[in-house]
């Protein structure tokens, strides 16, 4: 089967750990060819390209700068992807007949090249729902359903469902997103929706207590205080004026200490709060190497994860498989439509509390402090080989395909 995923990511290469590589290597292992399209953006100054490794090829497209720029020419870029993904498709894989199109969201402009594969190919398609879009930006107030401002929202709601009526199959991340997917889209069939949740490809991330020591000293974490880190986008889902606050009442436990690490539009404002407010048991780091970063998440204790209580969206950060994978037990702060507390808490592997009460976080870090974090951490990683290993993922997305029609 010639397997085609289309996403904006960044693929750097099919042997490297992620979300989208772990999966597509089960596709080559079962005897699949993999075909990838990836954009580059025009500030790396390179042409689009084809680079082969094993079964799989995986495109380059050039297209406008979509990072580190204005609002509008990220927009004018994103709108243009669709357009130069198709070109693209026709010139370097020309010729080869599509059997399976696999694509998540973020972005949801990619439908009109799905739709170009499917009709061309009668290709089965599968949308791995990862992002809520234009929902999530009407939670955060970036976008508006009334007035003149709903013109994008609009526009964008349009691409949402018409990426949603092309899709043979939507995979969403947990029991909440499939529930949320149908309550607010009743034209589709329930079953065209399922769970295709967040999965990695199991490493082994464990390190001696010798090696612990050596990473605390080496970035002068303590020795004799429970880590709490947070790693990953520091940007408005995060809520990160609530982490800070979180962080604050923490100012005079002695037990305790925080480690943040990321990068985002909200770096700033976690950085000034340290510096002007000269709290002793906060360590803020910009973004780091994978390898980097997963030895230091595996001398800390817990793992911690934010979302904006204003979240009427069910979202699941991929992040939490990270601190099961390293034996982490997890401390999730979050809006109330996220089934992730739910799972966190009936799994046994950590804590929940609402992300808009720094007391419930307060009373969340007294339980920590008094819990067997190495147990729930063991149960943490227990839980994700029994549910989020890229094997179990791959088998269900395979079994779906073969009973579309």
């Amino acid at each position: 089967m010639n397997v085609l995923f289309l996403s904006i990511g960044r693929m750097q290469s099919i042997n490297a750990h992620g979300l989208y590589p772990d999966l597509l290597r089960q596709f080559i292992k079962d005897g699949h060819n993999v075909y990838v399209v990836s954009q580059r953006e025009k500030r790396e100054t390179l042409k689009s390209e084809v680079v082969s490794s094993q079964n799989c090829k995986i495109l380059y497209v050039k297209t406008g700068n979509i990072t580190k720029c204005s609002t509008l020419k990220k927009g004018i870029s994103t709108l243009m992807i669709p357009f130069l993904y198709k070109k693209a498709i026709k010139k370097y894989f020309k010729g080869i007949t599509f059997d399976l199109v696999l694509y998540p969201t973020p972005p949801i402009t990619l439908a009109s090249v799905v739709k170009f594969i499917k009709k061309r190919d009668n290709a089965k398609t599968y949308l791995m729902l990862k992002d809520i879009f234009p929902q999530n930006a009407v939670d955060l107030g970036m976008m508006k359903k009334t007035g003149l401002k709903s013109i994008l929202y609009k526009y964008f709601r349009k691409q949402e469902k018409k990426l949603y009526r092309i899709s043979d199959y939507i995979g969403c991340m947990s029991p909440a997103n499939v529930e949320y997917v149908l309550k607010h889209n009743v034209e589709l069939s329930k079953n065209k929706v399922g769970l295709c949740p967040n999965a990695f490809e199991p490493i082994d991330l464990s390190i001696t207590e010798n090696e612990k020591k050596e990473l605390r000293e080496k970035y002068a974490l303590p020795l004799d205080k429970k880590i709490f880190v947070y790693g990953g986008n520091l940007g408005k889902p995060q809520g990160i004026n609530f982490l800070i606050d979180c962080i604050r009442s923490q100012n005079q436990n002695d037990d305790v200490f925080f480690l943040i690490i990321g990068s985002g539009t909200e770096y700033i404002k976690i950085q000034n709060f340290i510096e002007t407010s000269n709290q002793s048991n906060v360590k803020l780091m910009n973004y780091l190497p994978k390898e980097d970063y997963e030895r230091i998440v595996a001398t800390c204790d817990v793992g911690m994860i934010f979302l904006d209580y204003r979240f009427t969206i069910p979202n699941f950060p991929s992040r939490l498989l990270g601190y099961m994978q390293a034996k982490k037990p997890v401390l999730a702060c979050t809006d109330v439509n996220s089934d992730m507390g739910e799972i966190i808490t009936k799994g046994n592997f950590g804590w929940w509390c609402e992300s808009n009460s720094v007391e419930k976080f307060d009373f969340a870090i007294r339980e920590v402090l008094s819990s067997n974090t190495l147990e729930k951490g063991e149960l943490a990683h227990k839980y994700f080989l029994e549910n989020y290993t890229t094997e179990k993922v791959y088998q269900s997305i395979k079994e779906t395909i073969n009973q579309l029609n």
